[in-house]
């Protein structure tokens, strides 16, 4: 019997890997915020990040324990929201490190999400696993808090990977759909000076990288990015000519901070140079489906 456990699988990346492992394992059980029932084979329980009520009980033989909450990034960085932004994710992290240590059998592997910005800004250096230099600023010291709340508690028999996941991009979520938005209404030029780098990685391979931390029993931290980052120009211009835009109008940072005060989000998600490789799923074997950002947009493109 081999069984999933997902907390806050409701979102764009936890559903995308439900629907990468609901034929991998037997049973699946997504730890939410909504009611407790049972859709398709898939059993939804009600938790939350501040008191065990039952939902602990889930977590025992478990094969494999991820954790993706987290209050989205995609917000403006009000004090209350990076407040809830920072909360979120240790709050999580820490009461399932307590409901790990307080199982009979507990979950074989646990995979928390963490992300690729814990990175410098960098428009020079490639930031791999072993010496990518961290920043400092408001997002790196989340990740820092975060993969520190992670790895502090020792749990003796469960296995920890931290997925510092870039830019996921997906047909149904995540940022995709506002990028091509933009490129549909012809303000799909650079962004800013266009020549920061964006790490990001194709829905499938990273429900695939998943698969294959879990296969190969990786642990520490992990990149899970597209071996290839792309300026912003290039990336931009490669969206236009899949979506079919002629011509796309460059966004100054000027601009974006009027643009992302309207859609209330952070120019920051577009501006920070994110030069981030996947070293460790590279050496350990991991063949990317999705290498390159062509395929990648002709993909998702597809009716």
């Amino acid at each position: 019997m081999s069984k999933l456990i997902i907390a806050a699988g409701t979102g764009f990346l936890g559903q995308v890997l439900v629907n990468y492992f609901k034929d991998k394992f037997e049973e699946i059980v997504i730890l939410t915020r909504g009611n407790t029932k049972t859709i398709d084979g898939i059993k939804y329980v009600n938790w939350n990040t501040r008191t065990f009520s039952g939902w602990e009980k889930e977590l025992e033989n478990a094969d494999v324990l991820i954790n993706m909450a987290g209050k989205s990034v995609d917000c403006r960085y009000t004090e209350k929201n990076k407040k809830e932004i920072l909360l979120s994710r240790i709050q999580s992290t820490k009461i399932l490190n307590k409901a790990v240590l307080n199982c009979q059998n507990p979950p074989k592997h646990w995979l928390n999400s963490s992300t690729s910005t814990i990175y410098r800004f960098s428009l020079d250096k490639e930031m791999d696993e072993t010496n990518g230099e961290i920043g400092n600023d408001f997002s790196i010291n989340v990740a820092l808090s975060w993969e520190k709340a992670f790895f502090k508690t020792e749990t003796p028999n469960t296995l920890k990977t931290a997925l510092r996941t870039s830019i996921v991009l997906g047909k149904n979520g995540g940022a995709f759909i506002p990028l091509k938005t933009l490129a549909n209404f012809g303000f799909g030029g650079t962004q800013g000076k266009g020549n920061q780098f964006v790490s990001w990685i194709h829905e499938e391979d990273f429900a695939r990288a998943v698969d294959f931390v879990m296969e190969k029993e990786m642990t520490g931290v992990v990149n899970v990015v597209s071996p290839k980052p792309i300026r912003n120009v290039d990336f931009m211009q490669k969206l236009r000519k899949a979506v079919g835009f002629p011509f796309g109008i460059p966004l100054n940072t000027f601009l974006l901070e009027i643009g992302s005060f309207m859609i209330r989000t952070q120019p920051e998600l577009v501006l920070k140079s994110r030069n981030v490789i996947p070293k460790k799923l590279l050496e350990n074997g991991f063949e990317f489906k999705f290498g390159d950002i062509d395929s990648t947009f002709e993909n998702l493109i597809q009716k």
